[in-house]
């Protein structure tokens, strides 16, 4: 058994989409970023390959690179765990804290975790999403920026 660590953070704007944990949520501001932003998913990728020593999200998927301009994250999630999986791991399960000052994610919660239970053929309760505020400290308490953090435990398959 391994634990993995990821974390992220986007940018806010006006005029972007906001995804996380795959929802699509209605917000006046949203991540700029070179694929969809989704900050959960990033945040998570990079727990899962933190603890089968898999390298970063970054050296599986180029943010340079054009053809993942704009990619939904649920792309990412696929790739990192086929590399897990490869190496003989599967996810035990994860825990996952988003980190913003608005929208309020609580009505999004549980979309979140049956999207992510589902990517990583987890049960449910396999899945914890909790949101916090920044307390109106820096660019995430401004509403100038979410973050993300995962913690995962990986199984020997």
């Amino acid at each position: 058994m391994r634990t993995g660590f990821g974390y992220d953070i986007h940018r806010l704007a006006p005029g972007r989409r906001l995804i996380l944990g795959g929802v699509r949520i209605e917000h006046d501001k949203g991540s700029v970023a070179h694929s969809d932003g989704d900050s959960v998913l990033h945040a998570l990728c990079d727990a899962i390959l933190g603890a089968i020593a898999g390298g970063d999200i970054g050296e599986l998927f180029d943010p340079a690179d054009p053809q993942w301009a704009d990619a939904d994250s649920r792309i990412f999630v696929e790739g990192v765990l086929k590399v897990a999986h490869d190496g003989g791991w599967k996810v035990g399960n994860c825990d996952i804290t988003i980190i913003a000052e608005e929208p309020k994610l609580s009505p999004h919660r549980l979309q979140m975790r049956q999207n992510i239970s589902r990517m990583l053929q987890v049960p449910l309760d396999a899945v914890s999403v909790k949101a916090n505020t920044n307390e109106g400290l820096g660019e995430i308490g401004a509403g100038e920026a979410i973050a993300a953090v995962a913690v995962v435990v990986m199984v020997k398959d």
